[in-house]
């Protein structure tokens, strides 16, 4: 995306990996990060970006939202985050209904956010596959990061809402459950057909019709990606858990509401939880135990946590108050910045090349005014692979051309 080099001088450098760097200095050679400190030596002739007086951390990562497959404004027209002709969705993929010119992208800009991991909705059991990507481009295709990422499957009141008003399977949270496991079995018999053709002579092998559904489920369960379970109440997490445990695959809780009653167990079991989202009134059932004190509880308990707006839930420039009030109700704060950070990208996939300011690392870059857990403190420059996208001086907010 971008060439050449470029030195970020002179800022309070919070790498989230590693000390902060105080008067520190960034240098971004062709997009990547390639030297971090207080006594980087700025080649000759080099541009510099100064960063006095300010804040530089990496940009931070949503690590559940339907920004570009569920537009804001766009009513109907923009709205294709749930493909609800049927149950089993296994097939449908994000990134094919993703629009780099959705506001959402611009919003998420301006609140520091330059990855997101674009989900599809939780109206079926089974809903598709995700795609990680940064919030800048032309098209989908040279924004992506990772594709699939995972796993979309839900839990608890949309499927059984969404369904039982058609008097269709699933109606109830336990034929939710045998949906998503019939699914998996399929997907385990299909695999194994495979197999058994791959294991005959050349000569004896018969090819296995393809199925899309159970290709993309047989990912799940090689361990290629994680099943990302959107669910509330702990009793649905506990299904979660009961499923993972019968099929084996790597699970990742998400929204998560009631994770705190079961940090034990999500702790022995390693499964993070992308928390959130956390400004929302408690509109359903499942969300009676929402509050800005449970990123808090959980991460103290040892739970690995990212934080989600779960946008267009919560505006995506929302995603840093969510967590500075999380803060102000216990959470700690370089925690915080984690699970905007390095979590969501370790959740995801893509910490090779994002969450954190080291050298190898894309030159995905925020300059801040001051601390960003401060509400008043607000984004003044972006930089995705090196090159400055956004800026932001007297009042006013500059976007360059992607």
């Amino acid at each position: 995306m971008a060439g050449g080099t470029i030195a970020i001088t002179g800022g309070r450098i919070v790498p989230v990996i590693g000390d902060v760097i105080e008067n520190g200095t960034v240098l971004v050679t062709d997009g990547m990060i390639t030297e971090v400190g207080a006594d980087v030596a700025v080649p000759d002739g080099t541009p510099v970006v100064d960063a006095r007086g300010s804040w530089v951390l990496p940009g931070f990562i949503e690590a559940h939202g339907h920004v570009g497959v569920h537009e804001e404004g766009e009513g109907w027209a923009g709205s294709d985050s749930n493909e609800l002709t049927e149950p089993v969705t296994a097939h449908v993929r994000a990134l094919d209904a993703i629009n780099p010119a959705d506001l959402g992208f611009r919003d998420a800009i301006s609140g520091g956010v330059l990855a997101v991991n674009v989900n599809p909705g939780s109206g079926n059991p089974i809903g598709g596959q995700t795609a990680a990507l940064k919030c800048w481009g032309r098209t989908v295709d040279e924004m992506l990061l990772k594709e699939p990422a995972g796993m979309k499957s839900a839990l608890g009141e949309n499927p059984k809402r969404v369904y039982g008003e058609r008097k269709q399977q699933p109606a109830t949270r336990l034929g939710t459950a045998a949906v998503i496991r019939g699914a998996l079995v399929d997907a385990a018999n299909y695999r194994a057909r495979i197999e058994a053709e791959q294991r005959k002579p050349d000569g004896e092998r018969k090819p296995v019709d393809r199925d899309l559904k159970l290709e993309a489920l047989g990912l799940v369960l090689a361990g290629e990606i994680p099943w990302r379970q959107h669910c509330h109440r702990a009793d649905d997490i506990a299904t979660a858990l009961r499923l993972a445990d019968e099929f084996g695959y790597r699970l990742v809780i998400d929204h998560g509401t009631e994770a705190h009653l079961l940090a034990d167990i999500l702790v022995a079991r390693n499964i993070p939880v992308i928390i959130g989202p956390l400004f929302t009134s408690r509109s359903k059932v499942e969300l009676r135990n929402r509050s800005l004190a449970n990123p808090g509880k959980l991460a103290a308990a040892g739970v690995t946590i990212a934080i989600t707006t779960d946008h267009p839930v919560v505006p995506i420039n929302f995603l840093v108050h969510q967590a500075s009030l999380s803060v102000k109700h216990g959470l700690d704060p370089d925690t915080a910045l984690a699970a905007l950070t390095i979590n969501p990208a370790r959740i995801v996939g893509i910490d090779d090349r994002l969450g954190s300011i080291e050298p190898g690392k894309d030159g995905d870059l925020v300059i801040w005014s001051g601390d960003p857990l401060d509400v008043l403190s607000r984004v003044t420059r972006a930089f995705i692979s090196g090159r400055e996208i956004y800026s932001w001086a007297d009042g006013e907010a500059t976007f360059a051309e992607p």
